[in-house]
């Protein structure tokens, strides 16, 4: 690159590629980053939208890692506004990447995947029938509950519920509080030290065949029963439904939101990256790629780097949610209630009010015959 000139990046993972091979950019450019927080179809799709209402789009972070003329800053910020984020916020590039590749592996992705598997698997060995465990995962994770949060707030989700409703809230999400965080600290910690990174260079690699071993590229993660009781639910749901809100799965589903909020507190990022990547990005930008056609439709318009990642991690939490949470409710364990008061009483929800302030004023809609998403993923049907 020529002295003086720009790179502008939409990512951090660079700058942890490059800390992993003790490298840096060259010193007499500016390095800057705009980030948006959603998947690239949501934020065309958006974008597209703002043509004909104001404030339609995706909020983005920004960064200026390198300023050698005074220019990043008001570029990052034109840059932002030009793709149309309605709202922009500070961070730096290093805890953008580590926040971002931490979240896809975590309740933007690869969590939220583990646990509706885990999840449905018990409802349906507890007597439910498929549709309705797939409802009371699936639907109500991404419709009635996600809705609920984008909106009023975690909070929210909580006090809809009846006394019955709410202790059973209380008990799902006392046995999966810690053992998320478990999963989640051992992610954020292999991102900040570079190996999650180095893990998806790697992976890269063997898409293609070499030292005499066959190519290994990306399978397909919705072909189990599931996944395919899920397309008979779409196909006869009404328009609009959002799905029933269950407790037991809100009390989990909260429960992995506010350890992974808790993760990123502890390591020093800023509110607004923190609801960013734990609950925004979730609730308004990925979560309704599930809602319309299943787990790979939201996976898998994604980047390379968060499709592996969710590959990845998500039987992690769907085997501790299975082995440790679901085995201490079975077991009578009691709830925890230092943690459910601490819940009550965590200043993010008011972080998260203010934030629901700044939210676009457009919810996404993404119909299951998308044109807007990977060509490979243009198909007609649920």
């Amino acid at each position: 690159m020529k002295p003086n000139s720009i790179l502008g990046l939409s990512h951090g993972f660079l700058l942890g590629h490059l800390q992993s091979m003790s490298l840096d950019f060259p010193k007499n450019i500016s390095v800057i980053a705009v980030c948006p927080k959603g998947m690239g179809p949501s934020v065309r799709r958006l974008y597209v939208q703002g043509k004909e209402i104001n404030g339609a789009g995706i909020n983005s972070s920004f960064a200026v890692h390198q300023d050698v003329d005074g220019r990043a800053t008001d570029v990052a910020l034109g840059w932002s506004v030009s793709l149309g984020s309605p709202f922009t916020f500070a961070t730096t590039l290093e805890q953008e990447y580590k926040s971002d590749i931490f979240g896809e592996r975590g309740i933007l992705l690869g969590a939220v995947h583990g646990i509706v598997e885990s999840l449905f698997r018990r409802y349906t060995e507890n007597g439910m029938s498929e549709d309705e465990a797939y409802k009371n995962t699936v639907e109500g994770i991404t419709g009635i509950i996600s809705r609920t949060i984008s909106t009023k707030g975690m909070l929210a989700v909580y006090n809809s519920l009846s006394e019955a409703g709410k202790k059973e809230f209380e008990t799902a999400y006392s046995a999966s509080y810690y053992p998320c965080m478990d999963i989640l600290y051992e992610c954020y910690e292999d991102v900040a030290c570079g190996s999650e990174i180095h893990s998806v260079v790697l992976a890269g690699r063997r898409f293609y065949e070499k030292d005499g071993l066959p190519a290994f590229p990306m399978g397909k993660i919705d072909q189990t029963r599931m996944w395919k009781v899920g397309e008979c639910v779409r196909s006869v749901r009404p328009a609009g439904d959002l799905g029933p809100l269950h407790p037991f799965t809100a009390g989990v589903y909260v429960a992995l939101m506010m350890a992974q909020i808790e993760v990123l507190r502890k390591k020093g990022h800023s509110y607004s990256e923190i609801i960013n990547e734990s609950l925004i990005e979730s609730v308004d930008s990925l979560n309704p790629f599930m809602h319309a056609r299943g787990v790979s439709f939201m996976v898998d318009n994604c980047s390379t780097t968060a499709r592996l990642g969710s590959r990845k991690w998500a039987p992690r939490f769907d085997y501790i949610l299975t082995q440790q949470a679901l085995v201490a409710v079975d077991n009578g364990y009691p709830v925890n209630h230092d943690l459910i008061s601490n819940f009550l009483s965590d200043p993010v929800h008011g972080a998260v009010e203010v934030c629901a302030h700044l939210r676009p004023t457009v919810d996404i809609s993404v119909p299951a015959d998308a044109d807007f998403v990977r060509p490979e993923l243009r198909q007609s049907g649920n």
